[in-house]
């Protein structure tokens, strides 16, 4: 109970001080940004997969519809795409997001030693982080002594390095939403280009690119609390001259689209 109140005690005093000096807005309901990054991170992978995968494997189909015609041609490379740029975008995040969490892991290793070694040195320099954000000296050591008493590895975890070591993050789950959302990306252009009669099949394409890009540029700029005009003007400005460029240079190897 002392722990949470002098935790509630310290947030309330923060916020209080941000707002009169004007460098830390309060907000109330605000979600913390740490917490919300590391539990948004399979749905950030997600959101980039499908976009890759909408993006690669359309200027793959259209660039081999502008060579071809034949429906089983631009339908085995659009799967050959498809299977490739899955294991490709499930392989490179799990090796970054495994990087990333081995980082963690000696910080938080080094972190335990330093505790160990130098405890005193570890509270006063926690002490200081809270002086910076505003508290006084006297409750700023205050709230580091108890939160050292409570726990002092998640204290300075969270404090000093942005650490949460009971959550850190998972390779195997933005591999696996990598993977899933490539997949599930691929499968609109691959779709799109592969049912329709041979003199639609560019146009329906392109349709459905930049409706699913511009839903992902959507979703991402949602996420990121970022500018949703822009990003999806922009996701959609990439689609569009990726599958311009890859049919003419299709059409230059082939026949076009009669």
């Amino acid at each position: 109970m002392r722990h949470h109140a002098i935790l509630c005690f310290t947030v309330r005093v923060t916020e209080t001080r941000g707002q009169a000096s004007g460098d830390v807005p309060a907000h109330p309901g605000e979600p913390h940004h740490e917490s919300l990054g590391s539990k948004l991170n399979w749905l950030r992978a997600g959101v980039l997969g499908a976009n890759d995968g909408i993006v690669s494997v359309a200027g793959l189909v259209v660039g081999v519809a502008g060579a071809t015609t034949d429906r089983t041609t631009i339908l085995m490379s659009g799967i050959a795409g498809l299977v490739a740029g899955a294991l490709s975008m499930a392989g490179g995040e799990y090796v970054s997001v495994s990087t990333q969490r081995d980082t963690e892991r000696a910080m938080l290793k080094l972190e335990k030693q330093e505790l160990k070694t130098m405890p005193e040195a570890e509270e006063r320099e926690l002490a200081g982080i809270y002086e910076k954000k505003g508290l006084s000296a006297e409750l700023a050591a205050r709230v580091a002594r108890e939160l050292t008493e409570s726990d002092a590895l998640q204290a300075h975890a969270e404090a000093e390095l942005r650490i949460d070591p009971d959550d850190l993050t998972s390779p195997w789950q933005a591999a696996w939403a990598s993977f899933v959302s490539f997949s599930i990306g691929a499968l609109l252009p691959l779709l799109a280009i592969a049912l329709p009669p041979t003199s639609w099949r560019v146009w329906m394409c392109a349709a459905a690119v930049v409706a699913g890009l511009a839903l992902t540029g959507f979703v991402s700029a949602r996420l990121g609390d970022a500018g949703r005009l822009r990003a999806v003007a922009r996701n959609v400005g990439v689609g569009a001259v990726t599958m311009l460029v890859t049919y003419y240079v299709g059409a230059l190897f082939g026949v076009t689209l009669g």
